[in-house]
């Protein structure tokens, strides 16, 4: 990239929001309701609710479960979804089942774990934020497994490369970008799994929090909860671009030495 686009994307990147943000605190300066205060409450109450206490004891767990649940539905579906792209038989028996599963919203999970498992500990919490962002992985790895040219399989057969190297370097690196579209879809999954496993049975936690403050009518403490998780989403949302773009840096040269053609 060069150095004369960089401030251009800064622009753009932070053209709306700031436009958003301005349109809320004009449209809320004079608010008298309740339920919507203005934004100017709102930005003084940020402070005062997230102090270093809540932090330490609601955020931080609530994101450590997240990357648990995450990184087990990353490494789950990747090794199962290898395995039945790689082989028609598998794929067809698993097939049916794929689909079923995908039909099925990931917050109804939440009762069906909470029935069997409780909803006391951590490990529950985990477990459903790994089954909800488990399917988007699988699917599309089992997609990009599956479409992988056939003469780079007849390339890696030539070379005489063992399974491992033809595994990592061939079938991994070929189906890497669809892995990357399913872990991008999953990563916003696993945010909402984490607000939500948090309403059940949780008095510590990120949407823990919100919820008791929307139930002691803390409408500005509220507020600043729902903020603070947008934030918290367009952070990870960055971290994940960044280890997308420099682990799929040769994926977007080959796209653009096609486009050049």
């Amino acid at each position: 990239m060069k150095i004369s686009e960089f401030p251009r994307r800064i622009l753009i990147a932070l053209g709306l929001p700031v436009v958003l943000i301005a349109l809320w605190w004009f449209a809320s300066a004079g608010s008298t309701s309740f339920f919507w205060p203005p934004l100017s409450t709102i930005v003084q109450a940020f402070p005062e609710t997230w102090t270093a206490d809540p932090l330490l004891h609601d955020v931080l767990p609530s994101v450590a479960r997240l990357l648990g649940g995450y990184l087990i539905a990353l490494l789950v579906g990747v090794a199962a979804g290898t395995a039945i792209g790689r082989s028609r038989t598998l794929r067809a028996l698993c097939e049916p089942v794929l689909e079923f599963f995908r039909a099925v919203p990931p917050p109804v999970l939440v009762p069906v774990i909470a029935l069997f498992a409780g909803y006391t500990g951590s490990t529950s919490k985990v477990l459903t934020i790994a089954l909800g962002c488990l399917w988007p992985i699988l699917l599309n790895t089992v997609e990009g497994v599956r479409s992988l040219d056939e003469v780079l399989l007849d390339t890696a057969r030539s070379y005489r490369l063992g399974r491992v190297a033809t595994l990592w370097h061939v079938v991994l690196r070929g189906s890497s970008p669809r892995i990357a579209a399913g872990a991008r879809q999953s990563l916003s999954i696993g945010v909402i799994l984490m607000v939500i496993s948090e309403l059940f049975g949780a008095n510590r936690g990120l949407g823990a929090s919100i919820v008791q403050f929307q139930r002691s009518f803390a409408i500005p403490q509220m507020w600043t909860g729902i903020i603070l998780l947008g934030l918290l989403g367009v952070v990870l949302s960055a971290l994940f671009r960044l280890v997308e773009n420099r682990s799929l840096a040769w994926y977007r040269g080959q796209r653009d030495a096609e486009r050049e053609r």
